[in-house]
């Protein structure tokens, strides 16, 4: 975590940075303060419950470590065992001051991390306008003089609630098991705002045990620090950012309409190119058309797509699916997955099933649409989240009431581009 700060690099002389292993709980106790009663949740400024920093790299001491076979450290067993050992220290640290009534967060490497910013996880509208009008001072008065008034859910929050159904099934049939979800907190707040953050995660009783607040700075940066596997926020040019290093990301918006989603079951539905798969397809349609794209998917049909930005997030759903079906839980899976697609089926949809086979994947429904609108039939499914490449398809979501991500990859981006720049310039 000192590493990606880089202070004397990138950042002014003065800025200060927390590190802790606190919990939500805890996180108010000046250092003094005996641990708290309850058991710890879920904050840091930068900081994490059980993941720790790359202690070889950044922390002294002498500690024992693991010898090669020929007698010698390398860099990468430096900085495992180095980990390891920040990890095992964490852990009994977090033991210690905890009854172990609300359930120990799993080993970073081991879970599948989706990092959601505040103004996705709750409703910050009212806030958001505040920091626009009156700047950064104004909005932090404000969020401490209403710290103990809950934030509304956002349009991420249905979503995180079926992620941690999710882990407490996952909990039941393996204990001790530590693929899960891990939710993390990753927004540019201040870390005065916390203690907002903190009430209101306390009041919907979330389980969210790491948080990173960066104070004006964006957060990407930390992205990889925290092994995110998926990020999810309201701002764009964050989400290109993220998208561009190497990391799956979206830009979520609200339904327009109130649709109630099921908590007992996390649904998720994808389009397919430049979401699931590369763009390679989509680029063969905006370049020679729907003719040309036909004849190329029949010529290459046993070929499998390349992969997209979504592709890993599909897998660990999968992954996860299979240990419910181990045992005999197919039919009550809190997982369902659906593939809604504007392909056609007959002319270019056997390549994109046989490509989910070759990956290893089953996709619970698959629905092609042949170019029709996706809302109707969002509305029907009622997903918690749905990604999609291009900004028409999101919109139709919205006005049906889906909560839609956008996706921002592959050439659509630049048709989408090109064309905001020609209406500019009109008007």
């Amino acid at each position: 975590w000192v590493e990606h700060a880089q202070p004397e690099e990138k950042l002014s002389p003065g800025r200060h940075f927390l590190v802790g292993a606190r919990g939500r709980e805890d996180a108010r106790l000046a250092p003094s303060d005996p641990p708290p009663s309850s058991p710890p949740g879920q904050l840091r400024s930068c900081a994490l419950p059980g993941h720790s920093p790359p202690a070889a790299k950044t922390m002294s001491g002498t500690q024992e470590q693991p010898v090669s076979a020929k007698g010698e450290l390398s860099e990468e067993e430096v900085e495992a065992a180095g980990a390891e050992q920040d990890w095992e220290a964490a852990k009994a640290a977090y033991e210690s001051f905890t009854t172990l009534r609300r359930p120990r967060p799993p080993k970073p490497q081991n879970a599948i991390t989706i990092a959601v910013s505040s103004r996705v996880l709750f409703d910050m509208v009212e806030e958001r306008k505040i920091y626009e009008q009156h700047g950064v001072e104004k909005y932090v008065e404000y969020q401490q003089a209403h710290e103990n008034i809950t934030l509304k859910p956002g349009p991420a929050f249905s979503f995180v609630k079926a992620l941690e159904h999710v882990n407490a099934r996952l909990r039941e049939l393996y204990p001790g098991d530590e693929d899960l979800f891990d939710i993390v907190l990753m927004t540019n707040n201040h870390a005065q705002v916390g203690v907002r953050l903190i009430n209101s995660i306390n009041h919907y009783d979330l389980l969210i045990e790491r948080f990173c607040m960066t104070g004006g700075k964006s957060p990407v940066g930390y992205l990889k620090a925290y092994l995110t596997n998926l990020y999810l926020s309201a701002n764009s040019e964050k989400v290109q950012e993220a998208i561009e290093a190497g990391i799956a990301a979206a830009t979520l918006f609200t339904g327009n309409k109130n649709v109630p989603h099921d908590d007992k079951q996390l649904r998720v539905a994808f389009d397919g190119d430049a979401v699931l798969f590369s763009d390679e397809s989509e680029i063969i349609v905006k370049e020679h058309g729907l003719d040309r794209f036909f004849e190329h998917e029949k010529i290459h049909e046993n070929k499998p797509l390349a992969q997209g930005p979504l592709k890993g997030f599909l897998e660990d759903l999968g992954r996860l699916q299979k240990k419910f079906h181990a045992k005999n839980e197919r039919l009550d899976s809190p997982i369902r997955t659906f593939l809604v697609t504007a392909r056609s089926a007959a002319s270019s949809g056997a390549r994109v099933l046989k490509t989910l086979r070759s990956w290893g994947v089953q996709i619970d429904e698959a629905l092609f649409l042949a170019g029709a609108p996706k809302g109707p039939v969002l509305a029907k499914i009622r997903p918690h989240i749905f990604f999609d490449d291009q900004m028409f398809h999101i919109e139709g979501a919205q006005q049906l009431g889906t909560i839609a991500a956008h996706v921002p990859y592959g050439i659509g981006q630049k048709h989408h581009k090109s064309k905001l720049k020609d209406g500019s310039a009109k008007k």
